[in-house]
């Protein structure tokens, strides 16, 4: 059984919260490759940033990520992402029209079960690291969604609730699955 469990879904969905509050829990988690690679590009003046190179960021993202999951082998239990490398390649994938996801959904795989953030506009904010408009987060939740199916994974669209509420449904989606 994979232990190692994505949140994706939309920017501003509440995913890095929802991570934050299962650590909280006990477990283990791993911070969003995308927000690290921004946070240090904007320190150091670099260009691999969605709104000026998104193939370059996607790039990036792919590597970051391939490290995380290295680390994160030697963790117990459970393991949850904000989001992984099927994120990566999709955003490659559309930036720069390449063939990544179907080598990425294959090579590397988490847990069947996939969680995703809904958009929702009453907690959707924008900051230094997260530019793009609710209407670019809403495209980019469908071309996830999409990309999860495509990829065979079972995709659980998270309820507007909160975010205890999120992390037990998770927890008893995964309890159910693995038992």
């Amino acid at each position: 059984m994979n232990r190692f469990v994505v949140i994706s879904g939309s920017s501003g969905g509440g995913k890095s919260t929802l991570l934050a509050a299962l650590n909280q829990r006990g477990y283990a988690t791993v911070e969003e490759p995308g927000r690290r690679i921004v946070q240090q590009e904007l320190q150091t003046g670099g260009l691999a940033l969605p709104w000026v190179d998104l193939a370059a960021f996607a790039r990036r993202s792919i590597a970051l990520a391939q490290a995380d999951r290295a680390l994160a082998s030697s963790r117990n239990g459970w393991v949850f992402f904000d989001r992984g490398l099927v994120d990566a390649a999709a955003a490659l994938d559309f930036a720069a029209g390449e063939e990544t996801l179907k080598a990425i959904g294959r090579l590397y795989r988490y847990h069947h079960q996939v969680f995703l953030t809904p958009p929702w506009p009453e907690i959707y904010v924008t900051d230094a690291a997260r530019r793009h408009d609710f209407e670019t987060a809403t495209f980019e939740y469908r071309r996830l969604l999409q990309a999860y199916s495509k990829l065979g994974y079972e995709v659980i669209v998270l309820p507007k609730v909160s975010v205890a509420a999120r992390a037990d449904l998770i927890l008893r989606s995964l309890a159910q699955s693995s038992g």
